[in-house]
């Protein structure tokens, strides 16, 4: 009896090609040799594969996929915009959207499966397992914030970002530059984190280990900035300028140095890395790099109604946004005294 219930993986060792190939040659695309598609078709018609699988056009149903291992989206000021760029895209081309959250170790495909999805869209950071899992649901799929080899990707330029925030902070003459960063294993911080080095490179300054620090993943979001800033004050030399790899991590560091007396930026600069909201309404007001939260879920929602999900790493531009937190403040130079016009002498 056939198997209707037969994966295009499954398909693909059985015919011994790679899956690409399988979807090629059942969606009658170019590429192929008439002996490779004919052997592909064959396998698939003995194996009683269902090619409803791989209908063509817009995807009927989209799902958003956000990993909870970087807290809740409702309380994320950077990935709640990505899902609205995405919304509004879907909602424009008539394509429902549905959100689930997942973690290494649930049942994604089944999950998956429930909400009847024709298209993935994962938002932020998967570890290898939960990224594996998601492969296997063998459906389009687009990664905003993230990377995977073999996948369409939409990214920030977080390298010239990070690159330009370091190069702000040299061109304002600080001499110990600081950078606070997440876990280096999320695709954007290791970029950001490049980026912060080679800016410091470019300008002949000497790399010092200490003064980069990461976040401790065992403290709560918020205690985990405020660690950061405090290991980086009890430096024998404390910082004049940090470059925080985000804005909220920048935030709860500059609370901290309130806390202990310093003045920002009198005594020490910040600069972020997001623009969001609250940058702006922050004392003093936060400089930070600026980026399209929305145009990333847009931009990578209309690659799956498309169809374009060939492999590819998109990268968005971004712009510096200098306010107060990072300007240099120099004392005001003293005005000369006024010199006293000697008294006419009565002739």
């Amino acid at each position: 009896m056939a198997d209707k219930g037969v994966t295009i993986r499954e398909l693909a060792e059985a015919a011994g090609v790679s899956i690409g190939t399988v979807s090629r040659a059942l969606k009658g695309q170019p590429g192929l040799s008439e002996q490779t598609r004919s052997q592909v078709l064959g396998v698939a018609q003995k194996m009683g594969y269902d090619t409803a699988k791989l209908r063509t056009g817009k995807p009927r149903r989209m799902l958003f996929l956000y990993s909870r291992s970087i807290g809740s989206l409702a309380n994320n000021p950077f990935y709640s915009y990505v899902l609205h760029g995405a919304e509004i895209a879907c909602r424009e081309a008539g394509v429902p959207l549905s959100l689930m959250s997942v973690l290494a170790g649930d049942d994604i495909a089944g999950q998956v499966r429930r909400h009847e999805a024709e298209a993935l869209l994962g938002a932020g950071y998967f570890d290898p397992e939960a990224m594996e899992a998601i492969r296997r649901c063998e459906l389009p799929l687009v990664l905003v914030d993230h990377f995977h080899p073999g996948v369409r990707c939409v990214n920030d330029d977080n390298l010239q970002g990070a690159w330009l925030a370091t190069r702000h902070l040299l061109d304002g003459d600080a001499q110990r530059i600081a950078a606070i960063f997440g876990p280096l294993a999320h695709y954007s911080t290791s970029l950001r984190a490049k980026g912060f080095r080679r800016a410091l490179f470019e300008a002949g300054r000497l790399f010092d280990p200490d003064y980069e620090v990461t976040l401790d993943p065992a403290l709560e979001y918020r205690e985990a900035g405020r660690d950061a800033m405090r290991r980086l004050l009890a430096l024998p030399q404390r910082p004049d300028a940090v470059f925080a790899y985000n804005d909220s991590t920048a935030i709860v560091a500059i609370e901290l140095c309130h806390e202990v007396g310093l003045r920002v930026p009198e005594d020490i600069r910040f600069i972020g890395y997001d623009d969001i909201e609250a940058a702006a309404r922050n004392k003093p007001p936060l400089s930070t790099v600026k980026m399209d939260k929305e145009a990333l879920g847009n931009v990578a929602a209309r690659a799956l109604i498309e169809g374009d999900i060939a492999p590819n790493d998109a990268s968005l531009p971004v712009e510096l946004v200098v306010r107060e937190s990072s300007m240099v403040k120099r004392a005001p130079v003293a005005a000369p005294a006024a010199t006293r016009k000697p008294r006419r002498q009565p002739a």
